[in-house]
């Protein structure tokens, strides 16, 4: 299926004749909304790329109100669910909107939340202005068409890459160059359709064609086929797809957020049902076929996967002549540079099957949903045996089952999901968000998640990256006392009634955010936070022969500034101070960050000039950068030393842009950075990156 896709989207690539068109209108600037969403980045699995993408594909095609659902709305993070059942209450009662100006009109609509909704939406009749031109010809036509390549590389050599030498270090080394290749076509139109191929070679990963390693120059390749609104059938899905049911606790795609300074519309997930997949994370996909059919109000999903997974794949001997194999668990780093890397490429196959069925009210107040799906998997999975590790998955086969609802009452939404695995053991989160008054925001969400409790593709709220060993109740407000200022706080209290990874005794811990916002005027902005957690780890310099568990305490603080004297020119002020202590002296670290962005209309520059100081990893710093179109990039420093990197992009032709970044950290009082063979000799590190976008 995948090969037919690949062939299909090249014939069509190139068959294009059509003039290039310019999008009507300019790019918007995602920082401070990303930075609101992604307080907490300290976890590498986030598809952070997957979540920027779909938010200007937004932006690219934006939401015709007139014509939009719930959970497309709330897919934007921007609006509470009251707010959302307030629209469209004001829809029912008042017709359709005549003009982008009768948001003010709507209940619980502030300036604020207008101001950030109006660069994703629009108004228009689409019953009198339905493209009903045949598939192909709105595919020649559309004007979000493009193809992009983009090349990355560190110049400073990493072990890696150096000949194998006799002193008694490793013998593995790296099987291809320090290239980073990447290569995506995608044409798409919101509600009709999305067709795209997505290519990638990871640095240190050969460029080749090898068959029997399944290696077809690039490393790995994507490729999906959507088409919305055929008939009874709202979606039909071919090559690689997400699903997102419910609140995310069987089938979650990784559009969602967490805990953050965004403390109401991030804690309840969107059922967005099936998107395509574009991403280059490569296990959190399905391959093959999936399709959503209308009955009246009930949308029935019916869904299949069959793909080749990554593992290290063993062999156990029962008896003389029988032998089994069986591996421990999955490798998601999606990295084949080494002879080992490569060897666990591909040697597991995945197969998952199931289906959804949801039911929508005629006044969109209530919605109810039961999912069932299969597992199965080559070989068995057998854990290692670690006592942390005693009510995990094992075996081949893993069913699931659950149920999910919403229902809003006037000014309050209720959502929740329940869920069983074939262990017996059982999943819930249950929440609501309610709005008080036009002022006052609050959401509250519990969640229990049993230690025997498994599913492999969900990702509803809570503390840990997966929904297993776990109990806890987050309550978060949002308060908007004056016109131009924003209170936002959440409080998080949670339990790990079982072991975990480096954590030898059922623990404990909280947290909680505070953030005040402030904007005067349309120029300028500003904000201070503060955020703590406490949670339980193995005690670190422990000397005694029985580990006990300490609580961890972290504490961050962030001051951000922004201010556009003119039109051309905007500055960026960062000063953020972490600390961190476990029975021992408090460690720190801080880090301050100035930008200057310069925008000339068709060039655009970014600059930042960083410095840094940590006293070991556990106070280390991240920070937000600007990055080419489509990447993001959230990087971590820790040890003493200074970032800079400027960021040019500038349209080449009328069809064609260019990005061109270059970034360099210097480390003070290192005489190599990293480890292992991603180790540089010598305190400095310097990047390199470049992408080029044609539209046709």
């Amino acid at each position: 299926m995948i090969r037919t896709l690949l062939s299909f989207l090249f014939i069509l690539l190139f068959a294009y004749t059509v003039q290039a068109q310019d999008y009507p209108r300019q790019q918007i600037d995602f920082d401070l909304f990303v930075q609101e969403l992604f307080t907490q980045q300290e976890d590498d699995n986030i598809p952070y790329e997957d979540f920027y993408e779909t938010l200007f594909q937004y932006y690219q095609r934006p939401i015709n109100l007139n014509n939009t659902t719930p959970e497309e709305l709330a897919s934007l993070f921007i609006l509470s669910r009251p707010q959302i059942a307030s629209f469209f209450k004001h829809i029912e009662e008042n017709g359709k909107l005549l003009s982008i100006y009768e948001l003010q009109a709507i209940g619980g609509f502030d300036l604020l939340t207008i101001y950030q909704l109006v660069p994703f939406v629009y108004i228009d009749d689409a019953g009198l202005n339905a493209d009903q031109r045949p598939l192909w010809q709105r595919i020649v036509g559309e004007d979000n068409n493009a193809l992009l390549f983009r090349y990355e590389r560190t110049l400073q050599q990493r072990r890696g890459y150096m000949p194998i030498d006799t002193n008694g270090r490793s013998g593995s080394r790296y099987l291809g160059s320090p290239d980073k290749l990447f290569m995506r076509y995608r044409v798409s139109h919101t509600r009709d359709y999305s067709l795209g191929i997505t290519a990638e070679k990871d640095a240190g990963e050969e460029f080749t064609w090898d068959r029997s390693t399944r290696r077809y120059a690039f490393d790995f390749y994507s490729a999906h086929l959507q088409l919305y609104n055929k008939g009874k059938f709202k979606s039909i899905a071919l090559g690689d797809y997400q699903l997102q049911i419910g609140q995310g606790l069987l089938l979650s795609s990784g559009y969602s957020v967490g805990k953050g300074s965004e403390t109401i519309t991030t804690v309840s997930r969107a059922n967005l049902g099936i998107r395509p997949y574009s991403s280059v994370l490569e296990y959190a996909f399905f391959r093959g076929a999936a399709a959503t059919y209308t009955l009246g109000s009930v949308d029935v999903t019916g869904f299949y996967s069959n793909k080749l997974i990554d593992a290290n794949l063993q062999i156990q001997q029962d008896t003389l002549s029988d032998f089994n194999d069986f591996f421990t668990g999955f490798q998601t780093t999606g990295f084949h540079r080494t002879p080992t890397e490569l060897a666990n490429k591909d040697q597991i196959r995945e197969q998952i099957y199931g289906t959804n069925a949801n039911y929508l009210s005629r006044n969109r107040a209530l919605t109810v949903g039961i999912t069932a799906l299969g597992t199965h998997y080559s070989s068995p999975i057998q854990k290692a045996g670690a006592a942390y590790q005693r009510f995990e998955f094992g075996g081949t086969h893993n069913y699931n089952i659950g149920t999910n609802y919403s229902y809003t009452w006037q000014n309050v939404y209720l959502f929740g999901e329940t869920a069983m695995s074939k262990s017996g053991g059982m999943g819930t989160v249950n929440g609501l968000i309610a709005n008080l008054s036009n002022k006052v925001e609050l959401a509250m969400v519990y969640r229990n998640y049993a230690r025997n409790f498994h599913t492999f593709y969900g990702g509803a709220f809570g503390e840990a990256t997966r929904n297993i060993n776990e109990r806890g109740f987050y309550t978060g407000i949002k308060l908007k006392p004056f016109a131009r200022w924003e209170l936002t706080a959440y409080y998080d209290r949670f339990r790990f009634p079982w072991l975990r990874y480096r954590v030898d005794a059922p623990s404990h811990g909280d947290e909680y955010l505070v953030r005040l916002y402030f904007k005067p005027n349309r120029q300028s902005s500003l904000y201070a936070q503060f955020r703590t957690e406490s949670k339980g780890l193995n005690m670190a310099s422990n000397n005694t022969n029985i580990d006990y568990v300490a609580q961890v305490i972290r504490r961050n603080y962030l001051l951000y500034y922004e201010f556009a004297p003119t039109k051309t020119v905007t500055l960026k002020s960062r000063v953020q101070f972490s600390s961190y202590e476990q029975e021992s002296p408090q460690q720190t670290g801080y880090l301050i960050a100035q930008d200057i962005n310069f925008n000339f209309g068709n060039i655009r520059l970014s600059t930042r000039y960083a410095i840094f100081d940590t006293d070991s990893y556990d106070t280390r710093q991240y920070a937000y950068e600007r990055d080419v179109l489509y990447a993001f990039s959230i990087p971590a420093f820790s040890g003493k030393g200074t970032r800079l990197y400027g960021l040019l992009q500038f349209g080449l032709f009328r069809s064609m842009d260019v990005w061109v970044k270059y970034g360099l950290t210097h480390y003070r009082n290192q005489d190599s950075i990293g480890s292992g063979l991603e180790t540089i000799e010598g305190p400095r590190r310097s990047d390199v990156k470049a992408q080029v976008r044609y539209k046709f």
